[in-house]
């Protein structure tokens, strides 16, 4: 699978109106569920970015459901792939079935992920 580091189009298109929207804050030391509640984004294994329809929780396991149909079952976890690639805003494409806004995309291309020390 290809880098998904530079792959983000939403960051190259908005890298000069970045500075122009306001930024949002949340803490990189949340749990997975917390920080999906928030963000209501999902970045499946192929890169695509899903939106978020319905988030269930049974015990340390998190049921997704997506706008375009896809359930996923995923651990509650800091560390794990997702965590990351959320927090690194990591993802090749947006999912087209799912439909998620421009605004919902800069939105979150200008969110922060701090981790207490700096703010």
């Amino acid at each position: 699978m290809e880098r998904l580091i530079n792959a983000n189009p939403v960051l190259k298109e908005n890298s000069v109106n970045r500075e122009k929207l306001t930024k949002r804050y949340i803490s990189k030391n949340h749990s997975l569920l917390k920080v999906i509640d928030k963000i209501k984004l999902w970045p499946s294994r192929s890169g695509t970015l899903h939106s978020i329809k319905s988030v269930e929780r049974n015990g340390k396991i998190v049921v997704i459901t997506t706008f375009c149909g896809e359930t996923f079952t995923v651990w509650d976890s800091k560390n794990s792939r997702s965590s990351r690639w959320l927090r690194n805003r990591w993802y090749q494409k947006a999912c087209p079935k799912c439909g998620i806004p421009e605004w919902k995309l800069s939105k979150y291309a200008t969110t922060v992920f701090y981790d207490g020390r700096q703010r």
